[in-house]
C-alpha cells in the first residue's frame, strides 16, 4: 500500500512522475501508430498489385472492386479512377501517421534526455 505523500516512483517529484507518465503515454500512443503504418503499408501494397492487375486487364469487362467489405462490379476506366483516389487518399494517411510517429519519437526522446539526467540508471526507458 502506498504511505501518505509516498508515491510509486519513490522519492520522484510530481513533475518527474508526470514525465513518466507522459514518456509511457507517448509509447504507447507510437506503438499503435506503428501498428497502424504496418497495415496501411500493407494496404498499399495490395492496392499497387491491383494496379498492375487493372493494367492488364480487358477494358471493355467490368471489374469486381472491393468498398469497404463488399465487392461491386464497375466499368474499367472507373475502377482505375476509383482506384487512384484510394492511393492517394492511403498515401495521404500514410503521411500523416508517420508524422504523428516522428512527433512521439521526438518528444519520448526529449523525455529521455530528461529524466535520464535526473534519475541515471534508476530508471529505464528502453524496451
Amino acid at each position: 500500500m502506498q504511505q501518505r505523500g509516498k508515491s510509486i516512483y519513490g522519492d520522484a517529484p510530481p513533475e518527474d512522475q508526470q514525465r513518466i507518465n507522459t514518456f509511457s503515454k507517448l509509447n504507447t500512443r507510437l506503438r499503435a501508430i506503428e501498428e497502424n503504418i504496418q497495415e496501411l503499408k500493407q494496404e498499399k501494397e495490395a492496392l499497387d498489385d491491383i494496379s498492375m492487375e487493372l493494367e492488364l486487364a480487358d477494358e471493355d469487362e467490368p471489374v469486381m472492386y472491393r468498398i469497404g467489405e463488399a465487392f461491386i462490379h464497375m466499368p474499367h476506366p472507373r475502377a482505375v479512377k476509383r482506384l487512384e483516389r484510394d492511393l492517394v487518399a492511403l498515401n495521404a494517411e500514410l503521411e500523416k501517421q508517420t508524422s504523428n510517429a516522428e512527433e512521439c519519437e521526438k518528444q519520448m526522446k526529449e523525455l529521455k534526455v530528461i529524466l535520464y539526467a535526473k534519475f541515471g540508471r534508476a530508471i529505464n526507458l528502453d524496451e
